[in-house]
């Protein structure tokens, strides 16, 4: 807290994709929180300016997230095949055409980084995995204060090492994108607080406890079992500074016993969210469910179409599994509520 000037012990979570604004960041970081930008699908030059609008109107500090680059990974013509066949109905329904999936998948990693040296956040902030040694020298030459994610023990014992100033320990409870290093691999289903007690006996830097925590009293809990801060995501996502869309907000506001489950049919890696009718179909197709990060690119025209149509049912709604009543007032407000 110290270190990035922090009034409160909190982190208003990365959500890339569209819930992260240059207001929701701005409105963290003026209430004290670590304000971040999900900026995993942002070009470099987007990164600057993103940042950039973020520092005009704030001088609080300010994180940028990145996910690890995965590489050109080649998808075979037969999985693309069987990809579209198993998605041709949704596509005829929102009247989209067969898609074209080429490569790359994903924004330029090496370029991102670039971006994010040259804007100097207070926080870079990282998942799937560990940060390469020559990034880490150069991100600490520029004073700027890294954070890994980890699932497991093991994975945040890898990160300690690799010279994380922190570690945000995510739970399964969690919303989003899960953390996990090997994206092939089965959840871990360790809970937040269960990760937090395993990892404060052995690791003596920061840790950041996330996953489920919506209220008060989640945050205390986790603050006595020895995390240094907390990350909330779900939470933010229907303040009004917040960019989701409205079919979103309105699945997130349905009810305060959301039903998430974790799929892969979004994005090719495991992910929690509301449980609507792609994610439960997707279910028994999982064999043509293409691998990560190609998934996410497959199916953006489907996400995009359902917005227009003011549909959920084909939307990755990312949501934690912990209960409540949303909160659809300002980011400052829900800080002040809870620590107040």
């Amino acid at each position: 807290m110290n270190r990035l000037r922090l009034k409160y012990p909190l982190v208003v979570a990365p959500m890339a994709g569209g819930p992260t604004t240059v207001d929701l960041v701005v409105a963290s970081s003026n209430a004290g929180a670590l304000g971040s930008i999900g900026a995993a699908y942002l070009t470099a030059p987007l990164i600057e300016d993103f940042t950039n609008n973020v520092r005009a109107k704030t001088s609080g500090p300010v994180a940028i997230n990145l996910f690890l680059s995965h590489g050109i990974l080649p998808v075979a013509a037969d999985k693309i095949a069987k990809a579209i066949k198993a998605t041709e109905v949704y596509r005829k329904e929102l009247n989209l055409p067969t898609p074209d999936l080429q490569p790359p998948y994903e924004e330029n990693f090496d370029e991102q980084f670039e971006s994010v040296l040259k804007v100097k956040p207070e926080v870079l902030s990282f998942v799937f995995g560990l940060l390469a040694a020559d990034y880490i020298r150069a991100a600490k030459k520029e004073n700027i204060y890294l954070i890994g994610t980890a699932t497991t023990l093991d994975e945040a014992l890898a990160l300690k090492e690799s010279g994380v100033d922190a570690i945000t320990l995510q739970g399964v409870e969690g919303g989003g994108h899960r953390g996990i290093f090997d994206s092939k691999v089965d959840d871990p289903q360790v809970g937040a607080l269960d990760l937090l007690e395993q990892c404060h006996a052995k690791i003596r830097i920061p840790l950041i406890a996330a996953g489920g925590i919506m209220k008060a009293q989640d945050i205390k809990k986790a603050l006595q079992k020895g995390a240094e801060a907390v990350q909330m995501g779900t939470a933010f996502l229907t303040c009004k500074e917040s960019g989701v869309s409205a079919p979103y907000r309105k699945a997130l506001l349905a009810s305060e016993n959301r039903k998430t489950q974790l799929t892969r049919a979004f994005s090719g890696r495991l992910a929690r969210g509301i449980e609507n009718r792609f994610m439960l179909e997707m279910s028994d197709k999982s064999d043509a469910i293409l691998p990560f990060p190609a998934q996410n690119k497959f199916t953006r025209d489907m996400r995009n179409a359902s917005v227009k149509a003011g549909s959920a049912e084909f939307l990755s709604l990312w949501s934690g599994s912990g209960r409540g009543t949303l909160w659809t007032g300002t980011v400052a407000e829900l800080i002040e509520r809870l620590f107040v």
